[in-house]
């Protein structure tokens, strides 16, 4: 590690959160970042400043939100089927199409100076699929990338190949936002609402289904403390 890569990752459990402040969140952390950035270029060796790197975990309630790709024809329900829903809808910033976040969902999002690391897009989100893959083959689940779709699958290539963790991201002089969303306990029933990630013929699964097994409250914790430790082992850091 050099002065200029810094390693370590600031962990904040946000807990039940609405998107749009998390949205916030995030966003403060990265505009920081690359201020920090910024102001580094014009700096001595002598006042140079590392700059952070985080990993929040967070729950929303209801929400569905479409990436600047996406197709708003992937959101099938409308206004009012929305509120008997009891859902959101969000236009946001990140990559990808649309997607549903929701209660019994572990949401992460890492913000971090790529810098640190290694500047390379695709290889951070081969990274994130190699986290989850990591985690859920603790379980007995064997997950599996899909050629040309981000996330973490299950039997690829079958007629019933279905996704576990969808993933988006953003990023900005190499700082990333938004991130994953490992459907744990989650209501599977909010995705007839869309089209999952603009993907028609594919569907969508938890641990929760695929185990036949509710997670408790302690059970979420412990895979919570698996998340972290496999995303420090594929991304070389350390947490605090």
């Amino acid at each position: 590690m050099t002065k200029t890569q810094n390693r370590t990752l600031r962990f904040v459990e946000l807990g039940l959160m609405d998107y749009e402040t998390a949205f916030r969140y995030q966003e403060k952390l990265m505009n920081n970042i690359i201020d920090l950035k910024l102001k580094n270029r014009d700096t001595t060796p002598e006042e140079y400043q590392e700059t952070p790197n985080y990993l929040l975990f967070v729950e929303h309630p209801h929400v569905y939100t479409l990436g600047k790709s996406g197709d708003e024809h992937n959101m099938l329900a409308n206004a009012q089927k929305l509120e008997e829903i009891n859902a959101t809808f969000v236009k946001t910033n990140r990559g990808g199409d649309i997607t549903y976040h929701g209660f019994g969902q572990i949401i992460g999002y890492p913000v971090l100076d790529l810098d640190n690391f290694k500047s390379d897009i695709f290889l951070y989100m081969r990274n994130l699929e190699e986290v989850i893959i990591r985690v859920i083959a603790e379980y007995g689940l064997k997950g599996e990338r899909s050629e040309g779709e981000t996330g973490v699958w299950l039997d690829v290539g079958k007629p019933y190949a279905r996704k576990i963790c969808a993933m988006g991201v953003k990023t900005s002089k190499w700082v990333t936002m938004h991130g994953f969303g490992l459907n744990v306990n989650t209501d599977l029933r909010y995705f007839e609402y869309i089209i999952p990630c603009g993907i028609k013929d594919k569907a969508v699964t938890s641990l929760k289904r695929e185990l036949e097994h509710e997670f408790s409250e302690g059970e979420i914790a412990e895979l919570k403390i698996k998340i972290k430790k496999h995303f420090c082992e594929v991304f070389e850091a350390e947490l605090f």
